[in-house]
């Protein structure tokens, strides 16, 4: 089968190659991928920013059709509509897979960056990271479950109430997913972006997002300081990684307010203002991908129509048309993209 492989590493390096198909062992099972979504981590590791165990196939988001299982499955059959989580080992041992905490073991090895992934027609899984598709959402929809469940985990380590107000700085998919997940716990949500994401700030008003922002042509701490009489917003969801905005996220929060940094910064040492976390009591939380607990909800919100993720998908490619999917996402014409395999 043809496989989208990040070859070694340094930028580039991403070539089609053909590989044996996959066979599953215990506890495992066989699935072919009909759609696989290019993550912002999937354009990292092209560009040679982020690190993963090459030779892999790439692809971490995806859904499909269940093809074999292996000894030891009995919850999943041939013919079931699935996702997957990211992970495919974990050493099963430590205080944190023993909470459930997958996303923080040590030993972690995820599909896609260690594990060959979605970039191609078939891949195996385990068997206990795998999720049926409810009615209601189709394959498209499910292979953008990870990125959602990534921000389903983000939101539920916040506090947040009916009629606060959230900022969410950045207007990409993850923020995108961030403001909708948010709005559904009841929040009345600000979105930010510069004006090179007009196609992005654009989408966010077709989806509902209460205020949409651009902060080069209007003053968004007006816009908070008119929604909450002066006091400031309740939560700041920061997720482009950009400095700048994380410096404006801690301006734009009420004291006691909550910010969650989602957003993964080129440096990861930047410069933080401390001073006012101090002075405003601000509660500071940092997210790291998604754990079990967030796929059920997220499909769910999917499903229910809490969430558009359809409507977010602005193109779709084969996996022998990387380049044109690269130059959509980098030149901003793309939201989400999707990409499907080849024979």
């Amino acid at each position: 089968m043809k496989a989208l492989v990040k070859r070694e590493q340094g930028f580039g390096n991403l070539e089609i190659q053909e590989k044996p198909e996959p066979q599953v062992g215990k506890d495992q099972v066989k699935i072919k991928v009909n759609y696989a979504g290019i993550c912002g981590s999937d354009i990292h590791t092209y560009e040679g920013h982020y690190k993963v165990a090459v030779p892999v196939t790439l692809g971490h988001e995806f859904a499909g059709e269940v093809v074999d299982v292996g000894e030891g499955v009995t919850e999943f059959k041939p013919g079931d509509r699935v996702t997957s989580e990211t992970t495919f080992y974990i050493c099963g041992e430590c205080e944190y897979c023993q909470s459930g905490d997958y996303n923080l073991c040590n030993h972690r090895k995820g599909l896609g960056t260690q594990q060959d992934g979605g970039f191609a027609k078939y891949l195996v899984a385990r068997k206990e990271s795998l999720h049926h598709l409810p009615e209601n959402v189709s394959y498209q929809d499910a292979a953008m479950t990870e990125p959602l469940a990534c921000t389903h985990h983000a939101v539920y380590k916040t506090d947040i109430n009916e009629g606060d107000i959230v900022v969410v700085m950045g207007p990409g998919p993850i923020g995108l997913f961030t403001a909708q997940v948010a709005k559904s716990r009841g929040a009345k949500v600000i979105i930010t972006g510069l004006t090179n994401d007009q196609v992005r700030l654009d989408k966010a008003e077709e989806l509902g997002i209460d205020n949409v922002v651009n902060i080069q042509k209007q003053d968004v701490k007006e816009v908070v300081n008119s929604l909450t009489n002066g006091y400031g917003a309740d939560v700041v969801f920061e997720c482009s990684g950009a400095i700048p905005a994380a410096k404006q996220g801690l301006d734009l929060l009420r004291k006691t307010g909550q910010y969650a940094q989602v957003g993964i910064f080129p440096a990861s040492e930047i410069q933080f203002d401390m001073e006012k976390v101090i002075q405003k009591e601000i509660r500071v939380v940092g997210s790291r991908s998604q754990k079990p607990a967030d796929w059920e909800p997220s499909l769910e919100l999917i499903n229910n129509g809490s969430v558009n993720a359809n409507d977010m998908i602005t193109h779709e490619f084969d996996i022998t048309q990387w380049d044109e999917a690269y130059k959509a996402i980098k030149d901003g014409d793309a939201i989400k993209v999707l990409l499907t395999p080849v024979d």
